[in-house]
């Protein structure tokens, strides 16, 4: 597989050079931690790629579940998209403030919806912004554009599949949260949340699919993260997290890697750290 792939992960350079074709849309997707003291759409007012739209996980979400930015229903991710002009027949790209962490979480969503044609800019804004390259602070020229959605229902899991997939291991469960979180050490920054993992999962924390620079990792670097976290790459995956959005990157990383038996534990430790009825490992 090539660098810049337009169904997983494009460089700045293939960004900038297709930023002028009519058919592609930008969708900047950062999102923060709620102590990071950062405003994601205040940023986007101030700087973004040009043409660029504003993708807000918070507010595109289920806001009938009381989980944090839940995958949202279909009529409302169709309204919203088109609403920003994103439809059938768009290449697009998206990317967050921080360089690569939620706009793995949008590539995801847009892939649950069954739109194969998207991809996320390596590096993120923090390296196209460092090259020097143009950015504006102006509101898009947004056109209404119809768009198709087909629900994947296999790229998501709920608890109880979850919950199955712990005990029958047939799935490898990968949690990408930091070792002390995975470990139990620490309290979980939601308040109210056990701490510990789901028993029999593994832990590849998302920062280590990642250069320095925000970039992921050549595929053979990826290989060697995983076999390093024992996963068996041969197996069907789960992805989780804190809440779902992170847990995406090791879905990118496996989907650059050829393996498209992936899915994403929504709810993630949100959920499964509210109910003293699932067991929880430490360690």
């Amino acid at each position: 597989m090539s660098t810049d792939d337009p169904k997983t992960l494009v460089s700045t350079q293939w960004l900038a050079d297709h930023l002028q074709n009519p058919d592609l849309r930008v969708l900047d997707a950062s999102w923060y931690m709620p102590d990071s003291g950062r405003n994601p759409r205040a940023e986007y007012d101030a700087a973004h790629i040009p043409g660029a739209r504003f993708f807000d996980i918070d507010d595109i979400s289920d806001h009938r579940s009381d989980l944090p930015h839940m995958a949202p229903p279909v009529e409302k991710f169709m309204s919203r998209m088109r609403a920003m002009g994103v439809g059938d027949g768009h290449q697009v790209v998206v990317y967050d403030g921080a360089g690569l962490f939620s706009a793995a979480r949008v590539w995801w969503m847009f892939r649950l919806m069954g739109k194969f044609d998207v991809a996320v800019l390596d590096g993120g804004f923090p390296k196209w912004q460092a090259e020097g390259r143009p950015i504006e602070d102006l509101p898009p020229v947004v056109r209404d554009r119809h768009m198709t959605v087909q629900r994947q229902n296999q790229m998501i899991k709920d608890v109880t599949q979850v919950a199955a997939a712990s005990k029958l291991l047939d799935y490898e469960i990968i949690d990408a949260r930091a070792p002390a979180r995975f470990k139990g050490e620490v309290e979980e920054p939601r308040p109210g949340l056990r701490s510990g993992h789901i028993p029999n999962s593994k832990n590849v924390p998302f920062g280590t699919l990642l250069n320095e620079d925000g970039t992921m990792k050549s595929e053979a670097d990826l290989r060697a993260v995983f076999d390093a976290a024992g996963v068996d790459l041969g197996k069907p995956a789960i992805t989780s997290c804190g809440s779902g959005v992170t847990a995406a990157i090791i879905n990118l990383a496996l989907e650059r890697l050829g393996r498209d038996n992936h899915a994403l534990y929504d709810g993630s430790w949100s959920e499964w750290g509210m109910y003293d009825d699932l067991k929880v490992a430490k360690g």
